[in-house]
């Protein structure tokens, strides 16, 4: 799992503060639940693992939906991708480890996002959008492995103009434990006064953390914001009561200061770590459409039935499927 790399002993520190002039020291936050995911597949068919399943909306309130991608090492004309399709709504969080897609949506935005790099588009009031492998590793194979996140807009702004941030490997802030024994990669958001690339409508933070094997990461986390861990690899515990985890699982923490990670296994363990404000709104999820009430979906529907939504470029990329020779 390469993702982003670096000396974590040259790196910035992520400290937790000390206790105040109260003599209160930051809280852990305890561990309120432990979920593993379902096994799924999605697009044309390229399988994935359901993170959120089973979880109330309201404990990832601002978040709605996350997908991990692979890890799967694929064989010469296995990788698959998704064909053009809607959104309104929320904001798409593409996160690669390993491998590469390639994006293109009907407001202009479009690139090519490998280990370590994310798109981050924002559909608000629609967008249509492709994510694909190229023809390239459909035809080699390889390793693929990555997330997708979606992030509810608020009310206020869900029919806002779309937007599309390409944030490339190196704009990713880089910070360590203090001891050195965790790599973190700060995607978007403020952790410890380190601050992410990415712009987002609501606050919150997204970032991946590398714990070495028998290490342990302390990060502050904003008290406000709601807490959770996906583990992507590895196995470790949670909390102060150190809870044992493992891949493919979600952890949603309680109120607190700080979340506690370790690893516990002979390999690293990567995290990722979501948080952010809740929007406390109603939510009414159907398909590519994320909005306040029945109406706004059905009205997205015939939206996109019209046109409105936006069409499909001339020069439209397509999922590149080939042939075994």
């Amino acid at each position: 799992m390469p993702a982003v790399t670096a000396d974590t002993l040259t790196l910035p520190r992520l400290e937790v503060p000390l206790a105040g002039a109260d003599s209160s020291a930051p809280r852990s936050r305890p561990v309120r639940s432990i979920t593993t995911a379902p096994d799924g597949y999605e697009g044309e068919g390229f399988p994935v693992r359901r993170a959120f399943a089973g979880v109330p909306l309201a404990d990832l309130d601002p978040f709605v939906h996350m997908d991990q991608m692979g890890e799967v090492d694929y064989a010469p004309y296995e990788p698959r991708g998704t064909d053009w399709h809607p959104h309104r709504g929320f904001e798409t969080v593409t996160y690669i480890i390993d491998g590469t897609f390639v994006h293109q949506d009907s407001h202009g935005g479009g690139g090519t996002i490998s280990d370590g790099a994310t798109q981050w588009m924002t559909a608000g009031r629609g967008i249509l959008h492709i994510e694909t492998p190229p023809e390239e590793l459909v035809v080699s194979g390889g390793l693929f492995h990555g997330v997708q996140l979606w992030v509810n807009l608020p009310s206020r702004s869900k029919m806002v103009e779309p937007r599309y941030q390409n944030l490339d490997a190196d704009l990713v802030t880089l910070v360590a434990s203090p001891d050195g024994g965790a790599l973190v990669r700060l995607i978007a958001g403020d952790l410890g006064g380190h601050r992410g690339p990415g712009s987002t409508h609501t606050p919150i933070v997204v970032a991946h953390a590398t714990v070495a094997p028998g290490a342990q990461l302390v990060v502050p986390w904003d008290p406000t914001f709601n807490a959770l861990a996906y583990v992507l690899a590895g196995s470790g515990a949670v909390g102060d009561e150190r809870h044992p985890v493992r891949t493919g699982q979600l952890v949603v923490f309680g109120d607190g200061d700080t979340v506690v990670l370790t690893a516990t296994g002979a390999d690293s363990l990567d995290v990722l770590l979501l948080g952010g404000q809740p929007i406390r709104e109603p939510v009414v999820q159907y398909g590519p459409f994320v909005m306040n009430t029945k109406a706004e979906v059905q009205q997205a529907f015939e939206d996109f039935q019209r046109g409105v939504l936006g069409t499909v470029p001339a020069d439209g990329i397509r999922p590149f499927r080939g042939r075994r020779s």
